[in-house]
């Protein structure tokens, strides 16, 4: 149990050296002005630190002022980093509270005659939590209430609407801070400045200044990415690297998409997954250094969804072993006199023998022919140099510049026809765009606009990986990964059938292996 788990279990339930229940009763029995009270502390942020100091100090308060009050406090309730004006947070310990209230005795029998919090607010925020709250509250008569107002009579004719008139200022000054808070962070994100509460992975503690080894972590991430590199790869070379988050978490796929993903990498600022633009519809520049260039951010972006395929759901997470596993096919003939064609997978070698690995055609049971045996080193080797060839002759037949994005035009039209729109919605004069007008051909031009830049950021992840094409095939092939040499093998080859022979000792024949090129689509 960590630091902060211990800290709240203590302020939950019965406190430390509370007499027994029959103890208590002998005490009210002797004292019926003694009151039995228990304390509710809840607070919706516990912090940077996380240490629950927020429900600390609130319970040490109540007890406090149950000390000079003369009251005993017999149970604490403690929902400790949970929102009160949100329905989807279940509190549990104010769940617990009510039931408690309106069974009139705390889980070990302890007897409820009052409740303390430090402000109401802590208790409810919504009007349904207080009707609840006062329902389970005057369930039982003559109990006691005490907050910062002091002790309160929730009984007092009219203070049930007296405390829903509190509970609308609390929401009211609750979604005033919400909105200021969106406002301000809107804000800060037009004029170009950082709005993050964490060090970004990648900068120094000032959120602008870039931190050379993460940033040159990232740099590479990204072009590996581009290049073909899996999100699972990218994982374990920075834990490889020892690389933790800026929270001081280890990466995980998650945490590593999210920062390839973040527009802050070229110097965009976004708000809920859109770019922040100025006037003329152009993304905001922020003021810290960037890390990959804007195509190259829209073609790392581009590569991942594309992987995703908008389900939500993790690729790549297979890595495997050899090159060639899967690509590889069985070209024996069956008995039959068709082709098995079966995806050969690759093993581990014996240990007498000089290589490392093998591929060969699974067993019967399943559904191989288990006839096709291929060594590993020299089949990846000469399907390597096979590749190789092919990237550099595509790569020297085909125009070296990707055309220029050809719908820049309709973009532009569509964002003044949004913008003359709005102009004449706000416009008291012009009575042809009424409200229902307006908000039915607004979500046309909305949509229009966003499918023309989702168009323009494929077209700059394309420009991004012709740009990349044009390196060095041969002397960048050697600082590939695995997953990104079976990207570029799989681009360019459709199968590589492997007819049977060769095995053991007889001479290895490269004409046994027999390539399937994809035809230019």
């Amino acid at each position: 149990m960590g630091k902060r788990e211990e800290t709240i279990s203590k302020l939950r339930g019965v406190p430390e050296a509370l007499p027994s229940v029959e103890e208590v009763r002998a005490m009210l029995a002797a004292n019926p002005h003694l009151k039995c009270v228990v304390c509710y502390a809840r607070i919706s942020f516990d912090g940077r630190v996380k240490d629950a100091h927020g429900i600390e100090d609130q319970h040490r308060d109540m007890t406090d002022h149950a000390r000079r009050l003369g009251w005993l406090v017999v149970y604490r309730y403690t929902d400790n980093d949970k929102s009160a004006s949100k329905e989807s947070v279940v509190r549990d310990d104010f769940e617990q509270l009510l039931a408690d209230l309106t069974a009139g005795a705390t889980p070990e029998g302890y007897p409820i005659h009052g409740v303390m919090a430090v402000n109401d607010d802590r208790l409810y925020r919504r009007p349904s939590d207080w009707e609840r709250y006062l329902k389970a509250f005057t369930s039982k008569e003559d109990r006691v209430y005490h907050d910062s107002n002091g002790v309160q009579d929730l009984y007092a004719e009219g203070f049930e609407i007296k405390g829903l008139v509190g509970v609308a200022m609390s929401l009211s000054e609750t979604r005033k801070k919400q909105r200021r808070s969106r406002n301000s962070h809107r804000s800060r994100a037009i004029r170009g400045q950082s709005t993050s509460a964490w060090r970004p992975f990648g900068w120094e503690d000032d959120k602008v200044t870039l931190r050379p080894k993460e940033a040159d972590a990232i740099r590479t991430a990204a072009h590996d990415v581009i290049a073909g590199a899996s999100i699972s790869e990218i994982t374990r070379q920075w834990k490889e690297a020892g690389f933790i988050t800026s929270r001081g978490n280890p990466f995980q796929y998650a945490t590593v998409k999210q920062v390839l993903m973040n527009a802050r990498l070229c110097g965009y600022r976004e708000i809920k997954g859109e770019l922040v633009r100025d006037g003329d519809d152009q993304p905001i520049v922020g003021e810290w250094e960037s890390i990959v260039t804007p195509k190259e951010w829209f073609a790392v972006t581009a590569k991942i969804r594309e992987r995703g395929r908008g389900t939500g759901v993790p690729r790549g997470g297979l890595v495997h072993k050899y090159l060639l596993t899967g690509i590889l096919r069985c070209g024996n003939v069956l008995e039959d006199g068709t082709p098995c064609n079966n995806k050969m997978i690759g093993i581990k070698a014996n240990d007498w023998l000089k290589y490392q690995h093998a591929y060969m055609c699974k067993k019967t049971v399943d559904g191989g022919c288990n006839k096709t045996y291929k060594r590993g080193d020299k089949t990846d080797d000469i399907i390597e140099k096979l590749v190789i060839a092919k990237l550099e002759k595509e790569a020297a037949s085909r125009a070296q510049d990707v055309p220029d994005w050809d719908k820049a035009e309709p973009l532009d039209r569509a964002i003044r026809s949004r913008n003359e729109l709005e102009r004449r919605w706000h416009d008291d004069e012009d009575t042809d765009i009424d409200d229902e007008a307006f908000f039915r051909n607004l979500p046309v031009l909305e949509r229009r606009i966003k499918d023309l830049r989702i168009d323009q950021a494929k077209h700059e992840a394309l420009k991004a990986e012709a740009e990349a094409a044009q390196e060095d095939i041969a002397k960048s092939w050697k600082s590939k990964t695995l997953t990104q040499k079976r990207e570029a093998i799989k681009k360019v080859l459709s199968a590589i059938v492997a007819v049977p022979g060769g095995k053991g000792n007889k001479t290895f024949d490269p004409d046994l292996l027999k390539p399937v090129w994809r035809t230019s689509e």
